[in-house]
């Protein structure tokens, strides 16, 4: 297997739960080249819940369909990143110091932030996706492109937050593997996520009619990655603030919140229309 192949094998072995039967070695080498294709794995979780809203989304309601889809979104995960939303909530919600933090987050219990948080996000998602099917009405099909779009950069949000922000347990965890990532490596997986946001952006925007409509969806489309840094920087400047760096769970909890900020972000573009 050469290098390239290796490094999309792992991504999808680490982020989801794609049959992919490859013995890839896990070692910083692999898993730093490994997150250039990080957007490719959303784009597949995003393409998998897209199509099953779209064959769904003419006989189900707007709510259930969301729920479903949220279900088929987290399996496709293997709740990795609400895992370390959860920990993470405990951890950085509990108001005790640093390394009392720390020790939270390596305990495999959740506390009862840790399920608020969870469960609040995963609320405010499923309304949020309902309401893309529910206020588009006619182009719908073209605004749920979001559920592509929004996987796809919260993993390069990821991606440059470990690039930017020191790891908090130094070299010990998780994160440690991803100690010293390269500008090149981040940008690599940028220009991946900006040529998939592309191409789907060209698929749906050519079956919307109203020129109206392609406009806010185009804009929206545009403006999406800054979206994207802009909450990721937030997000991740708060948590390196409390903890003086990020670990493996609070990249998945950034994941997490990135992903409902984007959605967000486009239910307020929908709005405008």
């Amino acid at each position: 297997m050469n290098k390239s192949l290796e490094a999309a094998a792992a991504a999808f072995q680490f982020l989801s739960r794609f049959p992919v039967r490859y013995e890839i070695p896990f070692t910083p080498e692999v898993q730093q080249r490994s997150v250039v294709y990080y957007p490719l794995v959303g784009a597949a979780i995003g393409a998998v819940v897209c199509a099953v809203g779209w064959a769904l989304g003419y006989v189900l309601p707007s709510l259930p369909l969301a729920v479903l889809l949220l279900i088929v979104w987290t399996a496709l995960t293997g709740g990795l990143h609400l895992d370390g939303l959860m920990d993470s909530a405990d951890a950085l919600l509990s108001h005790r110091s640093r390394d009392r933090m720390l020790e939270i987050m390596k305990d495999s219990r959740v506390g009862a932030m840790g399920v608020i948080a969870c469960v609040l996000v995963l609320m405010l998602k499923a309304a949020l996706i309902a309401s893309l099917y529910e206020v588009a009405e006619g182009a719908w099909k073209a605004w749920t492109l979001m559920l592509v779009l929004a996987p796809i950069w919260s993993r390069w949000v990821m991606v440059y937050a470990m690039f930017r922000w020191e790891t908090a347990r130094g070299s010990e965890g998780l994160a440690s593997l991803f100690r010293g990532l390269s500008g090149r490596r981040v940008f690599q997986s940028f220009v991946l996520a900006f040529v998939l946001t592309c191409a789907g952006a060209v698929f749906v925007l050519a079956s919307v009619e109203e020129n109206a409509v392609r406009f806010t969806i185009g804009l929206g489309v545009l403006l999406l990655p800054l979206a994207a840094y802009i909450a990721g920087v937030m997000v991740g400047s708060r948590i390196n603030r409390r903890l003086g760096g990020l670990t493996g769970d609070t990249y998945g909890a950034l994941n997490e919140l990135v992903e409902t900020l984007l959605l967000l972000w486009m239910v307020f573009m929908l709005s405008l229309t």
